[in-house]
């Protein structure tokens, strides 16, 4: 496909406010320039023009460049319009192809953790369907939920999950609190929740939270499969690609990531 001509100028500039999006903090004319690849004076040019448009403000007294709040209404009015479902559910096929086995989407609904999207392998068995809602303790996507959400949001779910596992003298679930506890923080730890057979004999899964501009849980990329094929391994293939696909839709609903 012909790719359409366009004002190289502009997509010269926005390399400017690109820079300062990513930015910690305002930025001195030259450290802005450098990011950007262009000399002093060629960005100046450009921030004068941003500046009358309000897209960026200059501080008087320290002279640094910083967002303007016409860029803040860009932001937020871009925000209101999101569909996380709806975005992440464009991504699905591919994620699909790239890992080789059924992937899903869930969100917290008024039972708990819930499908509401499917994109099946056309080799997989169905297990699930949509509008399943997923236990805490025995599924990938209930333990991401248990992980990111606040506790006061989980917590009864847990308790009851708990106590029927005690019952039934599983051995293949967390049983006490402090164990509940190692749980959550390994899924905090690895960025994305797991589980082989606990949740169904012969199957395997992980699902990796997607976050807002407010760093709340906005919902779980699931991908599942059998353990005879499907790569359970914290650096394999199915969890590397759900990783890196719950990393770019949470930066495209404008959740920015903590600084190591």
């Amino acid at each position: 496909m012909k790719e359409r001509a366009g004002i190289q100028s502009v997509e010269v500039g926005f390399a400017l406010l690109q820079v300062l999006a990513q930015s910690e903090g305002a930025l001195m004319l030259r450290d802005l320039a450098l990011a950007a690849g262009m000399s002093a004076a060629k960005a100046h040019r450009y921030l004068v023009s941003f500046q009358r448009l309000g897209l960026v403000h200059q501080d008087h007294a320290s002279t640094r460049y910083d967002l303007g709040p016409a860029a803040l209404q860009l932001g937020l009015a871009a925000l209101t319009r999101l569909d996380p479902v709806k975005l992440a559910r464009e991504r699905m096929a591919s994620l699909m192809a790239d890992i080789g086995h059924t992937v899903a989407l869930a969100v917290w609904g008024n039972q708990g953790p819930t499908i509401v999207h499917w994109q099946e392998s056309p080799h997989a068995m169905t297990v699930l369907r949509l509008g399943d809602v997923m236990p805490l303790l025995t599924s990938a996507t209930g333990r991401c939920f248990a992980a990111y959400l606040p506790r006061d949001v989980t917590g009864p779910m847990l308790k009851a999950e708990l106590a029927r596992a005690k019952q039934m003298k599983r051995q293949d679930v967390p049983l006490s609190a402090p164990e509940v506890q190692a749980m959550l923080d390994e899924v905090r730890h690895q960025g994305l929740a797991r589980v082989t057979d606990a949740l169904l004999p012969g199957v395997a899964g992980f699902a990796a939270p997607v976050f807002d501009s407010d760093s709340h849980l906005a919902l779980a990329v699931v991908s599942l499969g059998p353990t005879s094929s499907f790569d359970a391994a914290w650096n394999g293939r199915p969890a590397k690609a759900l990783l890196l696909a719950a990393q770019q839709l949470s930066a495209e609903l404008g959740h920015r990531a903590a600084r190591t």
